[in-house]
C-alpha cells in the first residue's frame, strides 16, 4: 500500500505580542530612568581601592573644584525646600515660592547666601552659564557650616560625602574638613574613582 503524503504548511508565528512586550519594556525603562543632574563643575576625583557604595538617598555632597571653589548639594526636593527656608530665616532673606522651587531643582549650589536670591531669579539657561564663586568656608565667613547644620536638622538621616578634585588646593580641602569637625561631624565619606587593577 502506498503512503499518503501530507502537505506541510509553513508555521507562522504572530509577533504582535512580542512587539507589544518590547514597547512596554522600552516605555518602562524610559519612565523609570533617573538621569544624572548636570554638574556646574567637573571634578577629577582621585582613585582608591575601597568598594564601599554610597546610598542613593539621604546624601549631602560637598564638592571642591581644582581651584578650591566649594559647592553644596543635598538630595530630596522637599528637604531642599525646607533647608532654603531655614537658611533664609538665619540670614534674614525671604525667598518667594518661585525661588524656593528653583532652588529645589538645582543640581549643586556654589553661591553665597547674599547672592542667592539674585541667582535664583535668573532664567535656567542663564543660571547654567553663570560662574558661581563658591560657598564661603573660611574662618571669618563660614556659610558652609550653616548649610551643613541646617541640612542635618532638616534630614537627621543625611550622610555627608566630600567629592574633591585630585589637584585641589590642600587649604580648600582642609577648610572643609575643619568645618565638619568643628560642627561635630566626625563621620563622612570621601568619594573616589575605582582604582584599575594591575
Amino acid at each position: 500500500m502506498g503512503k499518503v503524503k501530507v502537505n506541510r504548511s509553513s508555521t507562522s508565528i504572530d509577533m504582535t505580542p512580542m512587539v507589544d512586550l518590547a514597547f512596554l519594556l522600552v516605555t518602562f525603562f524610559m519612565l523609570t530612568t533617573k538621569f544624572a543632574p548636570e554638574e556646574p563643575l567637573a571634578v577629577d576625583m582621585p582613585t582608591s581601592v575601597s568598594e564601599i557604595k554610597l546610598p542613593d538617598t539621604d546624601i549631602l555632597t560637598i564638592s571642591v573644584s581644582k581651584e578650591g571653589i566649594v559647592f553644596f548639594n543635598m538630595d530630596g526636593k522637599y528637604n531642599r525646600e525646607e533647608l532654603l527656608t531655614k537658611m533664609g530665616e538665619k540670614y534674614g532673606v525671604e525667598f518667594t515660592p518661585q525661588e524656593v522651587h528653583a532652588f529645589s531643582l538645582l543640581s549643586s549650589l556654589g553661591v553665597p547666601v547674599g547672592n542667592l536670591k539674585q541667582f535664583l531669579n535668573l532664567e535656567p539657561e542663564a543660571r547654567k552659564m553663570t560662574k558661581q564663586p563658591g560657598i564661603p568656608c573660611d574662618s571669618l565667613n563660614n556659610e558652609l557650616a550653616d548649610w551643613v547644620i541646617y541640612s542635618r536638622i532638616t534630614n537627621p538621616k543625611v550622610r555627608i560625602a566630600i567629592k574633591g578634585d585630585r589637584d585641589a588646593y590642600y587649604p580648600a580641602i582642609k577648610s572643609v574638613l575643619t568645618t565638619l569637625i568643628d560642627k561635630k561631624v566626625n563621620r563622612f565619606n570621601l568619594i573616589t574613582n575605582m582604582e584599575k587593577g594591575s
